[in-house]
């Protein structure tokens, strides 16, 4: 069942996203467990998972496994169970189980479990194509529902005075000379008033801006650049390029901004120019901007920001993944205050029903 999992994927390769593929291979390494035999002197969970992970890219079909992954692979490779196991309620629930949970015991989350049984599913669909299975055994699992949740506590949300505390913090962080914090300050800013994603906001050119010195300005997104592994993307760096998510591929997203944002993006202009390729934002050697580089800033700023005790509660706990809450934030604020203006109005371009 394995082979059957690695070859029906491998035909999604060419042409899935970089976290798509992350994904498949997230997926595969979970049901992997299941679907082997289980004896006491067998490589342990941990490289089992890794090996599928491994397996999976089509480059790696002209190599030999790592030394470290000799052992599960082979393992792999002898004790993979049929296709016609799935039929087995003992096996399904295993199944079940290893799509549900992390290897410490712990729920996965919501979205982590979807995404795994559809990397499976997808296998059991083929395997019928090609006559191995009569039906899909999937549809006896009762789906259980994770105890861990995707959607954002509306308690982690920051206020106007917090926002603005921990955009001001972000410039103490870091030396003068190096600029570590001051260059991002801009970043943190678009997401937090335009509603930009992170892998939007990374890749924003000075051709994507309209600043004028009075009014509204516009920031006008053509592509994204979410970060991945390497060995996930066909270029080999960490960022992928994609288009606008839920979009054609050359279509563009026009984001109206506001006075405040504009002043604070012609004022990092002036002091930090732009890359050689015209992007806003860059890090100290003025290359894409790593998600670890922006946690970690956004990490330390919060601690010149929130007092001891507001460190302490759930916001303190929240605000180290600024990427999802800045974007949440700009979205309940368009919902408490309405959409009674046109810029307003139009903020909501590109944002799902869901958020």
């Amino acid at each position: 069942m394995v082979r059957v999992l690695s070859r029906v994927h491998g035909k999604r390769w060419p042409t899935a996203a970089a976290k798509t593929r992350e994904g498949i291979a997230d997926g595969l390494a979970a049901v992997t467990l299941a679907l082997v035999e289980q004896e006491q002197k067998m490589p342990s969970p941990e490289e089992l998972r890794l090996a599928p992970r491994w397996a999976v890219i089509p480059k790696n079909a002209r190599f030999d496994p790592p030394e470290e992954l000799e052992d599960a692979y082979g393992w792999i490779s002898r004790r993979s169970l049929l296709v016609s196991s799935l039929e087995d309620p003992k096996i399904l629930r295993d199944v079940q189980y290893r799509i549900s949970f992390k290897l410490d015991g712990t729920p996965a989350a919501g979205e982590t479990s979807r995404r795994r049984r559809r990397a499976l599913n997808t296998g059991v669909e083929y395997a019928i194509e090609r006559k191995l299975l009569a039906e899909n055994p999937l549809t006896a699992i009762k789906r259980v529902k994770s105890g861990s949740s995707d959607r954002v506590d509306p308690r982690v949300l920051v206020n106007k005075t917090q926002a603005a505390q921990l955009l001001a913090s972000v410039s103490y962080v870091g030396t003068w000379d190096r600029k570590k914090g001051r260059r991002l300050v801009g970043f943190y800013a678009v997401m937090y008033f335009a509603g930009l994603r992170p892998s939007e906001a990374v890749g924003l050119r000075t051709a994507d801006c309209f600043l004028p010195e009075k009014g509204w300005g516009v920031l006008t997104l053509h592509d994204t650049h979410p970060v991945s592994g390497k060995q996930w993307t066909d270029s080999g760096e960490r960022h992928d390029k994609r288009g606008l998510k839920s979009r054609e591929a050359k279509e563009d997203r026009p984001v109206p901004i506001p006075q405040p944002l504009v002043a604070m993006l012609r004022a990092h202009l002036e002091e930090f120019g732009a890359a050689k390729d015209g992007r806003l934002f860059t890090n100290e050697r003025g290359g894409l901007v790593g998600s670890s580089t922006y946690w970690r800033v956004w990490r330390d700023a919060r601690e010149y920001a929130l007092s001891p005790d507001l460190q302490a509660s759930i916001i303190g706990g929240a605000t180290v993944r600024p990427a999802a809450h800045l974007h949440h934030d700009m979205a309940e604020r368009r919902r408490a205050c309405g959409r009674g203006r046109a810029p307003g109005r139009q903020l909501a371009r590109g944002h799902s029903p869901r958020l």
